[in-house]
């Protein structure tokens, strides 16, 4: 099989899904919907979440598998990796400084995404033989929309998360991993592949509650280690992020002009590669953050949907900020490769703005340390997700084959050349994001109605789960959903 038609057609296709007239303006248009919709929920809550997320961490005594916080942690885990280093670096050095202004219209919209999602994974999940929660685009989308159009949708999505986990969650990042291990350290690919497959089996063979406890320890100091690295570039070249940001707010509506090597972007290419990086970095509204949600012990589906939302401001507000203005501070990207007189490749892009940016080789250790953290942590979140979907499709019996399967694929990843995965990932993820997008359009209302007559009750989300039971007496919705009972949709 010729390989190099196979990738070029793939790429030829994630250009359709991810292009300006399908993905990228039903993402857009369904954060902007929602954040109307919700009355900027995202903005107006946001503090609350954060406290509640990051401080409060739990609702004691509330029925689920893990806290709040590990929820929280382990969808942060699945959406902070290569997209937050190769991922900024790619949008950038494709589409110019204004894909990151794109990128943040994507990640603010996108909370609103990301808090519905949530907020229907909690509301419509179900308790499965083993006693655990499962939920997700996978169940919502068949019992929100209970006909067969909901669940052609629910089938749809569960079959192109079990296939997307392998690429996006598992082979592409172990890949990252080794390469990166093997040009800073010297680390052969085959033996990164047998640590990283140990570890993966080991963390995944426990579940989710083994999954979240390792996210809760790892997830905060990969990301304080790797944040704390950027800031001291960005105070090291404080002169320059006034015009860093300036050539973000003017390249987003002007595009870039040809520097060097770097071919001229116009601003559709900014918006696309914005909008496709973005969601690619923080995943909002394509569905998956809602399968960890749906595992979170909360007193209300509207605590952990608001609990999650701030997942996507913590990657893309935060993290991929961070990213891009250590990239076009230090100039790495108009740089060109010396020999080919090209632009350097995305990949060495953010590697190479750290070691601009920091003494020694120091720069460098934070980009490779970092991006096996994430790409990591990635892979745990991701295994999750596809457990979760494969157990909607084969049963409980599946699971267990699944985790051993997955854990061992991740050496192929790390021994293996990848362009083809990478390209057949943008496609899986577009296809992910198809039904979920539809199923949150569809059940927009019923977020909304009960959303309100929560934060009605509970503005500052100071409630304990006694007083929830209290004030959301009488409501039929959330008694049927506290007895897992499937509920009656109009």
């Amino acid at each position: 099989m010729d390989l190099t038609a196979v990738e070029g057609f793939l790429n030829w296709l994630s250009g359709i899904v991810w292009g300006p007239f399908l993905l990228i303006p039903l993402l857009l248009g369904t954060g902007l919907y929602l954040t109307i919709r919700l009355g900027g929920i995202q903005f107006l809550r946001l503090g609350a979440a954060l406290r509640l997320g990051l401080f409060t961490r739990k609702d004691p005594g509330s029925d689920g598998d893990i806290s709040q916080f590990q929820a929280l942690t382990t969808a942060l885990a699945a959406t902070v990796g290569t997209g937050n280093i190769v991922g900024v670096a790619t949008a950038i050095g494709i589409g110019g400084p204004g894909a990151l202004f794109w990128m943040w219209i994507t990640g603010l919209l996108g909370m609103a995404s990301k808090y519905s999602e949530a907020f229907l994974g909690v509301r419509y999940r179900v308790t499965d033989s083993a006693g655990e929660k499962n939920g997700g685009p996978q169940y919502y989308l068949e019992r929100g929309i209970p006909n067969k159009f909901g669940k052609f949708l629910a089938i749809f999505f569960a079959i192109a998360a079990v296939i997307a986990c392998f690429g996006i969650g598992n082979m592409t990042q172990g890949n990252s991993i080794a390469s990166n291990m093997e040009n800073s350290f010297s680390v052969p690919t085959w033996v990164t592949g047998i640590v990283l497959t140990v570890f993966a089996i080991t963390v995944l063979v426990g579940g989710i509650k083994s999954i979240g406890r390792v996210t809760a320890g790892l997830v905060p100091v990969m990301i304080i280690f790797y944040v704390l690295g950027a800031i001291y570039i960005l105070i090291a070249n404080i002169g320059g992020v006034p015009a860093a940001f300036a050539e973000i707010f003017t390249d987003a509506f002007t595009g870039t002009s040809a520097v060097g090597g770097f071919a001229g972007s116009a601003i559709i290419i900014a918006v696309q590669y914005g909008v496709a990086r973005g969601i690619f970095s923080n995943e909002s509204g394509m569905g998956s953050a809602a399968i960890a949600a749906a595992a979170a012990k909360t007193s209300h589906p509207v605590r952990q949907g608001l609990v999650s939302m701030t997942q996507t401001f913590i990657d893309t507000i935060i993290v991929v900020t961070c990213t891009g203005l250590v990239i076009i501070t230090t100039g790495v990207w108009k740089m060109t490769d010396p020999e080919t007189g090209e632009q350097i490749s995305p990949a060495l892009m953010t590697g190479e703005a750290f070691s601009h940016g920091l003494p020694g080789e120091w720069g460098h250790y934070i980009v490779t340390i970092g991006l096996v953290l994430f790409a990591g942590s990635t892979i745990l979140g991701w295994s999750y997700y596809g457990e979760r979907s494969i157990e909607r499709l084969l049963g409980r019996r599946a699971v267990m084959p699944f985790r051993i399967v997955f854990s061992l694929v991740v050496f192929i990843g790390c021994t293996v050349q990848l362009g083809v995965v990478w390209a057949f990932s943008d496609v899986m993820n577009g296809l992910m994001a198809l039904p979920n997008l539809i199923g949150l359009l569809v059940l927009s209302g019923l977020v909304a109605r009960e959303t309100k007559k929560y934060l009605d009750n509970d503005p500052k989300l100071l409630a304990t789960p006694e007083q929830v039971d209290a004030f959301m007496a009488g409501d039929k919705a959330f008694e049927s959903w506290k007895t897992q009972a499937i509920p009656v949709v109009k």
